[in-house]
């Protein structure tokens, strides 16, 4: 009877151990709230690793583009210094998991508002208003926008709005969705498909770095509002970091943080966006 007692107590005790571990890894493990974290001076924040411009992990392990900029002013705002942020990336497809699991504090990763991400999901912002456009390799002289790709094969990422725009609306084209944009171009410069579909400040960032292998054409053809993914809920969270975007803005370090990322491909700062307290 000892010894069941003792398989039995020893069983209950590995079933604890592995339970507990896999709140852990589903991002269960930590109660705390975003602003706590801020509290304690860090914070996880979900960027793309693969937009020049915007989102960059660089070859030395640094980050570089206006989100990252973006991120940081919001977390100096909430009383975060730079060396206090851990960065995630933060893929189109995983963005609501990661913030519901709580993996991430919140997001700025080109992520588009839109009422079915806010089922899931709360936005601050916008901070910036990008539109759909098209990327294709320097030579192309057949796609000059939407009204030229019938029957093309256009890449896009998983999950993102404009890979959704193609397949809802332009059925006629050949849509290929990969995990991420870098596979994308990589498509583009070998001749697997004919352009790469997504917003127009993320493909003048990689036209900029393609040597001249590829171009942007046509004008915008929607209209993209780039939300902070926030925690489902969490107002406090939203308000703050809706007041930091709109200081942002108006001290002069958004068009300062523009023109150090994304102005250096010569697209040229827009008006920035009046923030939505909804």
């Amino acid at each position: 009877m000892r010894i069941n007692r003792a398989l039995r107590l020893g069983v209950g005790a590995v079933a604890l151990t592995l339970t507990a571990a896999l709140a852990t890894a589903c991002g269960g493990g930590d109660s705390k709230s975003a602003l706590d974290h801020a509290k304690d001076g860090k914070l996880t924040i979900g960027i793309k690793y693969d937009q020049p411009g915007l989102g960059l992990r660089t070859k030395d392990g640094s980050y570089t583009g206006f989100d990252v900029e973006v991120a940081k002013y919001v977390a100096g705002k909430l009383g975060v210094k730079p060396d206090g942020i851990t960065w995630k990336e933060s893929p189109s497809g995983q963005r609501e998991t990661l913030i519901e699991n709580g993996q991430v504090d919140y997001i700025v990763a080109t992520y588009s508002i839109t009422d079915s991400r806010k089922q899931k999901v709360d936005f601050a912002g916008p901070y910036y208003v990008a539109g759909q456009s098209f990327l294709v390799r320097a030579d192309n002289t057949d796609i000059t926008g939407p009204d030229s790709i019938k029957g093309k094969k256009v890449c896009s990422v998983k999950g993102s709005t404009p890979a959704q725009n193609i397949e809802k609306n332009f059925k006629d084209t050949q849509l290929q969705a990969n995990d991420t944009y870098s596979v994308c171009l990589e498509g583009l410069r070998a001749g697997s498909w004919d352009a790469v579909t997504t917003d127009d400040i993320i493909l003048a960032g990689y036209a900029s770095q393609s040597t001249g292998a590829f171009k942007v054409v046509g004008k915008p053809f929607t209209t993209e509002n780039y939300g902070i993914g926030l925690k489902k809920g969490d107002k406090e969270l939203r308000d703050k970091v809706n007041s930091a975007i709109e200081e942002m803005i108006s001290d002069g370090s958004w068009k300062k943080a523009f023109d150090a990322t994304v102005g250096a491909s010569g697209y040229q700062a827009p008006t920035p966006p009046k923030v939505d307290r909804y």
